[in-house]
C-alpha cells in the first residue's frame, strides 16, 4: 500500500471525487470515475475499492443531507430500509470472498442495460406516484438488502437498480425516488465501509481529501436534481447506466463479453 501520496495527486483526485458526487448525486455512477482515477493514481486494486467506498458514503451522505434539507425524504418508512441496505451493504463485505465475481461481472451490464432501455421506454416519467406493485414491507425485508449485498460485494450502477426499485416496485416519482435511493444507497455504502475500515485496507489521507470533494459535489447534484427533476434525471440515468455497461464491457476479461466473443462472434 502506498504511504505517501503528493499534493499535486490529492488534490486532482479530490477535483474528480467533486465531479463524480455531482454527477452520483443525480444519477448514479461515480464510482465509474473515481475507480479508475484511484487506479491511474498508483493505488493498489483492495486499496482503491476501499477508498473509494469511504469516498463514495460520503457523496451519498452528501446527497442525502440535501435532499433531506429539501423535505423529499420520507424518515418513517425510509429509517427500516435504510437499516436493512446497511445491514446487506456490510454482509456483502464479508461475504466478498464467497461470492463469484464471475457471475457479478457477467449479470450488471445486462442489468444496466435493461435500466436504460426501461427509463427510455417508459412514458411520461416524472414525479407523479404510480400504484406500487409490492409492499413498503416486501421492500423492507427483501429488495433493500439484496441491493445492499450487492454494493458490498460489487458496486457498479447500485444507483441506478435502487433508482429503478422504488420507481417500478413502488411506484413513486422520480425525485422522491432519487432522494430514497440516495439514503438506501448511503446506507449499504456505511455498511460496507465498516467492514472495510475494519480490515485496514483505507488510505485516510487520500480517503478524506477526496471525501470532502464527493461532499461538495453531491450537494451540488442534489439541488440540480431537486430543481430541474425528471428533465435532468431521466437523461443523465439512461447515460450513465449505458456508461457503465460499456466501461464493464471494455474489459477484455468479462465473462460476458467471453461469452460474446465465443458463441456470437
Amino acid at each position: 500500500m502506498l504511504d505517501v501520496i503528493d499534493l499535486n495527486t490529492m488534490m486532482a483526485l479530490a477535483a474528480v471525487a467533486m465531479l463524480a458526487g455531482f454527477f452520483d448525486a443525480i444519477a448514479g455512477g461515480g464510482g465509474l470515475i473515481t475507480l479508475p482515477a484511484l487506479f491511474i493514481a498508483g493505488i493498489p486494486p483492495v486499496a482503491a475499492i476501499a477508498t473509494n467506498k469511504f469516498q463514495a458514503a460520503a457523496a451519498t451522505i452528501s446527497a442525502t443531507i440535501a435532499f433531506a434539507r429539501k423535505g423529499q425524504i420520507e424518515w418513517r418508512s425510509g429509517f427500516p430500509m435504510a437499516l436493512m441496505s446497511l445491514l446487506g451493504g456490510g454482509f456483502g463485505a464479508l461475504s466478498i470472498s464467497l461470492i463469484p465475481k464471475s457471475a457479478l461481472e457477467f449479470l450488471v451490464p445486462i442489468l444496466l442495460i435493461l435500466v436504460a432501455i426501461y427509463f427510455v421506454l417508459a412514458p411520461k416519467l416524472n414525479n407523479e406516484e404510480r400504484h406500487a406493485k409490492i409492499s413498503s414491507f416486501l421492500f423492507t425485508a427483501m429488495i433493500a438488502p439484496l441491493i445492499g449485498f450487492y454494493d458490498g460485494v460489487f458496486g457498479p450502477g447500485v444507483g441506478s437498480f435502487f433508482m429503478i426499485a422504488c420507481v417500478l416496485l413502488l411506484g413513486q416519482g422520480i425525485v422522491r425516488a432519487m432522494a430514497n435511493t440516495k439514503l438506501l444507497n448511503a446506507s449499504s455504502n456505511i455498511g460496507a465501509l465498516f467492514v472495510f475500515i475494519l480490515t485496514g485496507h483505507i488510505i485516510f489521507t487520500v480517503a478524506i481529501a477526496m471525501a470532502i470533494g464527493a461532499f461538495i459535489g453531491a450537494q451540488l447534484g442534489a439541488r440540480c436534481a431537486v430543481k430541474f427533476g425528471p428533465k435532468l434525471i431521466k437523461p443523465l440515468l439512461i447515460s450513465i447506466c449505458g456508461l457503465m455497461a460499456v466501461k464493464l464491457l471494455l474489459d477484455p476479461d468479462n465473462p460476458l463479453r467471453v461469452y460474446i466473443s465465443t458463441h456470437i462472434a
